[in-house]
């Protein structure tokens, strides 16, 4: 019997991120020995300190139904967070707690966009962004940083792409996929640009906020230009910085209304996050910087090594990245050729398949992100792990025909 299904979901693909990692599992499941890099997910153990305050909770009864919009002590740990490292002061009320960062944006744009609405998004993007805004009959509008650039968002990019019709503006700093971090003077002038669209919100996402190296330091928006606080969304949460993945608490910081309009979604959807998973995040978030310290310190190495390997094979380029844990090496002098198992490579969605059926190493196609020919690969593995998948790589590239 033929079924009808919401024609909002026309078209919409499953992330390629997941995509590629299941794909990696079935060739795994059949003895392949295969290297996945596909996923963004720390490879750190859940610090023991924040194991144990979940366990605390739930042996002292902090086991029924939370607020929808985050436990009392959660919301007041996110906000000594945003006061300390951001310098954003919030109230409770401008707080709200979601099942991961992934719920703040589905819950600010189902809270506000409308068919015909536009969201721009920089490129490349992480993958989610357009497919949420997509689902909400909005039209996403990209606005590409380029490599020669360090992936970093010009101003006068960003101002080609706003028209009347733009609801939102999406900032990803420090960048998935690219590590590309927004300094203060290039976040300035992205401020002046949306000056002149009043009626534009703003999402900031700073998952990755913790997570830069050599010194550097990606800026907050409503930090660099408090005039727009009042229409940003500043959003974070726990699962990289802490390698909290598992765990999904992810928290915002904005305008009252805006957060009440999102709680109200929220509330009509899932409700309030695991009561033992916010006992954990709180903690985390007001626990010792020391675990950060380390995971930068060796995520820096890794990517070092991996940009150092990827740059010294013919046919592939790699920008530094500022940030994040991923590697974004450009393919386009691969294009137009023939692998060693007799597969043609035109697009980079051809090479990444091609080189996880014949190498065995998953990654992810740029065109995923919106910008191609490039691969997403993540550093979150061992250097033991990744020497390997460039050694795989280096060798796919140079059975090219």
């Amino acid at each position: 019997m033929p079924r009808s299904f919401a024609r909002r979901l026309d078209g919409l693909p499953a992330p390629a991120t997941i995509e590629m990692a299941r794909r990696a599992r079935a060739l795994r499941a059949e003895g392949r020995p295969v290297i996945s890099l596909a996923l963004g997910e720390p490879d750190f153990a859940t610090p023991p300190a924040v194991v144990e305050a979940a366990y605390k909770a739930a042996r002292d009864g902090q086991t029924k139904y939370p607020p929808v919009d985050g436990t009392p002590a959660l919301k007041a740990a996110i906000a000594r967070k945003f006061v300390r490292e951001s310098g954003l002061e919030y109230a409770p009320e401008q707080i709200m707690v979601s099942n991961g960062g992934k719920q703040v944006i589905f819950n600010a744009f189902m809270a506000t966009l409308n068919p015909g609405d536009e969201v721009v998004v920089p490129t490349p993007y992480w993958v989610s962004y357009p497919l949420i805004a997509r689902m909400f009959g909005a039209t996403p509008v990209f606005a590409p940083c380029r490599e020669e650039d360090g992936f970093r968002l010009r101003a006068d990019v960003l101002a080609q792409a706003l028209t009347p019709r733009t609801r939102w503006v999406v900032l990803n700093f420090p960048n998935n996929p690219t590590g590309a971090i927004c300094p203060a003077k290039d976040m300035a002038e992205i401020a002046e640009v949306l000056r002149a669209y009043p009626d534009v919100w703003i999402l900031s996402d700073e998952i990755y906020e913790h997570l830069v190296f050599d010194g550097g330091r990606s800026a907050s928006i409503a930090a660099v230009a408090p005039d727009l606080k009042e229409r940003t969304i500043t959003l974070n949460g726990v699962s990289k910085a802490y390698a909290m993945t598992g765990w999904r608490v992810g928290f915002a910081g904005g305008p009252a209304d805006l957060i009440g309009a999102m709680r109200g979604v929220q509330g009509n959807a899932t409700s309030g996050v695991c009561t033992i998973a916010q006992a954990a995040a709180a903690a985390a978030l007001d626990g010792p910087p020391d675990l950060v310290a380390t995971m930068v310190e060796t995520y820096s190495r890794r990517r070092s090594a991996v940009v150092e390997a990827l740059r010294a094979v013919p046919g592939l380029t790699c920008a530094m990245p500022e940030g994040a844990f991923y590697a974004y090496p450009g393919v386009a002098a691969c294009l137009g050729r023939t692998s060693a198992g007799g597969q043609r490579i035109e697009t980079d969605h051809d090479f990444a398949t091609a080189l996880l059926e014949e190498e065995f190493v998953a990654t992810v196609p740029g065109s995923a992100f919106g910008q191609s020919p490039y691969l997403r690969l993540s550093c979150a593995t061992s250097d033991d792990v990744l020497a390997e998948a460039c050694t795989r790589m280096a060798r796919f590239v140079s059975g090219l025909k």
